[in-house]
């Protein structure tokens, strides 16, 4: 492993015109770096004429690495098996949609070798429309608020990795967006440089309203799996006791209407949703007993 000096991995949807053009300018920026690279295109089941595009592009140049998915699987897989397939000591991942500018891999290489582990861009003067950029900005704002890392553009698929962080990374769903976060709650050093962004000359944007949804499911799993795997009851307990004490303070006030008034004066919907909340607040106090069970079990199971 690590025989190559640089990986650069390209996930590809549909993006057939793109891909020639691509890795032209790879390999123009490359030339003056190192003859010692690879680039990894994972077709994600594209429909159009991709996989006729990276079989040329194998024939011609022996750099280029050509992975064919039968069904479309999402970024994330298609990252997890260039990384796996990757044997750069430095590796790469761009889109394939010719925003990404390979002039400025130099920058990001000049960063990891100043000890940083992961490197992420920032589309600074984004090319993209004004929806998708506007929904961008809330989603990093949130990603950071929630996370604690400080950076501005998680999504940005223009990254460059230390051998070991893109190894260590299991990706699925929509685990791409926050793969810094990943990184972060494991101890690796990030850093985030500006990136210059292109508008899109061939093909349309693959992004859609369903996917920033699903962005946001992804998000909870990744808080919940990096920041509260190892002490569940501290995540489902602290959400318990919120409910609790919400069902609990509506109750009183219910009761006080009750003695003071005779009647609870209207307060049936308000009376029902107290004792939802009491019945919600136990169910996650008991989820985050059983949860540390569980941990309590791996770890035993583990030492021996």
């Amino acid at each position: 492993m690590n025989n190559k000096e640089i990986s650069i991995i390209i996930p590809a949807y549909n993006e057939a015109e793109n891909l020639p053009f691509l890795c032209d300018e790879i390999k123009d920026v490359l030339k003056n770096i190192t003859e010692n690279y690879e680039i990894i295109i994972v077709n994600d089941g594209s429909t159009d004429k991709t996989k006729e595009a990276i079989e040329n592009l194998t024939e011609k140049d022996s750099h280029v690495i050509g992975i064919n998915f039968r069904t479309n699987l999402g970024k994330a897989s298609a990252l997890n098996t260039g990384f796996k397939k990757a044997e750069g000591k430095i590796i790469f991942t761009m889109d394939a949609d010719l925003q990404d500018d390979p002039k400025e891999i130099p920058n990001f290489i000049k960063r990891i070798n100043e000890g940083f582990d992961l490197v992420s861009g920032w589309k600074q003067n984004r090319k993209d429309s004004f929806i998708k950029n506007t929904s961008s900005k809330f989603f990093n704002s949130v990603t950071s608020l929630f996370s604690k890392i400080k950076l501005h553009d998680f999504n940005c698929g223009f990254k460059a990795y230390k051998s070991e962080v893109a190894k260590s990374l299991d990706l699925y769903g929509q685990m791409h967006r926050y793969i810094p976060v990943i990184a972060g709650n494991d101890g690796y050093k990030i850093a985030e440089i500006p990136v210059h962004h292109r508008k899109r000359k061939f093909g349309k944007s693959k992004y859609g309203p369903i996917r920033f949804l699903n962005g946001f499911l992804d998000l909870l799993t990744v808080m919940v799996l990096t920041k509260y795997f190892k002490r569940p009851a501290h995540f489902f307990g602290g959400l318990g006791s919120i409910a609790l004490c919400s069902g609990f303070t509506i109750g009183i006030y219910i009761t006080y209407l009750k003695l003071v008034f005779g009647n609870i004066q209207g307060r049936l919907p308000l009376f029902i949703a107290g004792i939802l909340l009491i019945m919600v607040g136990v169910q996650l106090l008991s989820l985050g007993l059983i949860g540390e069970m569980f941990v309590k079990i791996s770890r035993k199971e583990n030492k021996n």
